[in-house]
């Protein structure tokens, strides 16, 4: 395959980052009358819809330029289009929705599709009206457009060709029978599973030129299929796997970038000063950097990174300071300490947390800022299917047990006796004061260490209980006065752990947003939750109670 005829061709399809059409172009023509049509319909036919740019027509920008000349231009020897798949990965406020939009009334009323339907697709019914929506207002404002079609709440009609653009959402079930032309899926990371895609995806087989675009920001780092397919696209970019019909178009900052700079933020962010400005992103960044919490979301939704967690709690590179060297249990023998306990499922990592005080103040008391808390974790875990497991999540949990890390119990269950009877060796050791367990698990385990002589105590998972503890942990990591000796197990939870916030600024970890188990620093939480209410802690977590039960 030559080159485009027109140098400014070449220009306008090459302006997808690190992506080269015509290596791959063997065989496809492009076709400069068929992109010219379908950029013309963007101009020519469709408004914005939205902010200060509603009600001038969609002048497409550079980079949109490129995806939809690529897409609309490049065809097969009999005509048919190149591209059966597009992977667009931008961040939150370039434009998005308007685009997927525009491509949506693109493909409905002017791909010459008799009978097309076209889907705008999302994890729920609202997102994907997001799309729709601009769509339909489109057509709306557009009087040519909407002499033609019938519009309704969820459905646009085209009654000349019998074309349609539909809204779905994540109820898969309800998708099979479909016949479709155009599949636009929007915010691709939110899709709680593979099935909707997979469902759509199966229902494009009859059609002659069927396209899916998936329209997305970054996921965090799990297993998904918005992960997949960026993975994926990753790879057709690089010319590692040759797949002419699938466009890869990615703009994000790289993990060795320095997030902080604008000159990073304008890499990743393609419409930067058109619906994005410099002023907000600078804000936003001032923001994650004042604000932990805030870090992930800045670089996941503004700069398309990937990051560990959803939404960022402890930065590693300080949880690592405070590591040091390796606890040494003997020099705690004798000393009080304070347990927290997270049994989570008997499938799943089982977690036992001490936590001593190392020093006092003149005062007698121990602050966050002139004391050090050492934390001493134990772990459990079922040892039929551990390998498995390993190869699964690809966590090394054979490695860790050989290392004395981690415990395998028998069976594929964790054997609570193993751990009520390592509990009570501990107890020889170390004036372990309470133990602290979640109130929803009082499991006949802590009947029994309640019969063994411990203090068993309920321990809430909601903001109530767990927002002061949650905030002492992350001033000590930031002060560093954690001293964890740099326990891998402890370090690959902290690494996993979410958190949620409430409107008024209440932190609690987040089981169901981290990416991985966080049992060992839920039962670290516990555990300092239980400390702050000692003699020798003050804090104002004394002042909020937690109940204590008697087993």
């Amino acid at each position: 395959m030559t080159r485009a005829a027109s140098s400014n061709w070449d220009e306008t399809l090459a302006g997808i980052p690190g992506y080269d059409p015509f290596a791959a172009a063997e065989g496809f023509a492009f076709d400069e009358e068929a992109a010219r049509r379908a950029i013309d319909f963007f101009h020519e036919c469709l408004t914005f819809t939205a902010g200060e740019w509603m009600g001038r027509p969609f002048a497409l920008q550079p980079w949109q330029r490129a995806i939809v000349a690529n897409l609309f231009g490049w065809k097969q020897k009999d005509g048919r289009r190149r591209y059966r798949e597009a992977f667009i990965y931008v961040p939150r406020k370039c434009g998005k929705s308007e685009l997927a939009g525009g491509l949506g009334n693109l493909l409905t009323f002017a791909d010459g599709e008799p009978a097309a339907q076209v889907y705008c697709a999302a994890a729920d019914r609202e997102q994907a009206r997001l799309v729709f929506n601009a769509a339909k207002r489109m057509v709306q404002a557009e009087p040519e457009l909407a002499d033609r079609a019938r519009i309704y709440t969820n459905a646009i009609v085209v009654e000349g060709t019998g074309s349609v653009l539909k809204v779905v959402s994540a109820e898969a079930y309800s998708k099979h029978g479909i016949n479709a032309h155009g599949i636009i899926i929007d915010e691709l990371h939110a899709q709680p599973d593979r099935e909707l895609v997979d469902v759509l995806t199966t229902s494009t087989g009859a059609r002659r030129q069927p396209i899916i675009i998936y329209i997305t920001t970054a996921d965090f780092d799990r297993l998904s299929i918005c992960n997949e397919k960026y993975d994926y696209a990753c790879k057709v970019r690089d010319g590692i796997i040759v797949d002419p019909a699938f466009l890869p178009v990615i703009y994000e900052a790289g993990r060795d970038e320095d997030w902080t700079q604008a000159a990073v933020w304008r890499s990743a962010n393609p419409n930067l000063g058109v619906s994005v400005s410099e002023e907000y992103l600078e804000r936003e960044c001032r923001r994650a950097q004042e604000t932990p919490t805030y870090e992930n979301t800045f670089k996941r939704l503004h700069l398309n990174m990937r990051t560990q967690q959803d939404v960022r709690w402890l930065a590693m590179e300080k949880w690592d300071a405070c590591g040091g060297e390796p606890i040494n249990e003997k020099s705690l023998e004798g000393r009080r300490c304070f347990a927290g306990l997270d049994l989570s499922t008997t499938t799943d990592i089982s977690a036992l947390v001490l936590v001593f005080h190392d020093a006092l103040t003149d005062e007698g008391e121990l602050t966050s800022t002139e004391g050090t808390i050492t934390v001493l974790p134990f772990f459990w875990i079922p040892e039929d299917g551990a390998r498995q497991r390993e190869r699964r999540d690809r966590v090394p949990y054979v490695t860790w047990a050989r290392e004395g890390l981690i415990e395998m119990t028998p069976g594929n269950v964790v054997d609570y006796d193993i751990i009520r009877k390592r509990i009570n060796e501990l107890s020889k050791r170390f004036e372990i004061s309470e133990i602290a367990l979640d109130r929803w698990n009082a499991t006949h385990l802590a009947s029994q260490l309640s019969g063994d002589g411990f203090e068993m105590v309920a321990f809430g998972q909601g903001y109530r209980d767990m927002t002061a503890p949650t905030k002492e942990m992350e001033k000590l990591v930031l002060c560093g006065k954690l001293r964890h000796g740099g326990h891998p197990v402890l370090r690959w939870m902290a690494s996993n752990v979410a958190v949620e916030m409430d409107a008024a600024g209440n932190l609690k970890p987040s089981k169901k947003k981290s990416i991985e188990r966080i049992d060992g620093i839920v039962a670290t939480i516990m555990a300092l939750g239980r400390a702050m209410l000692a003699p020798q802690f003050q804090s104002v977590y004394q002042t909020r109670g937690v109940i204590t039960l008697e087993w």
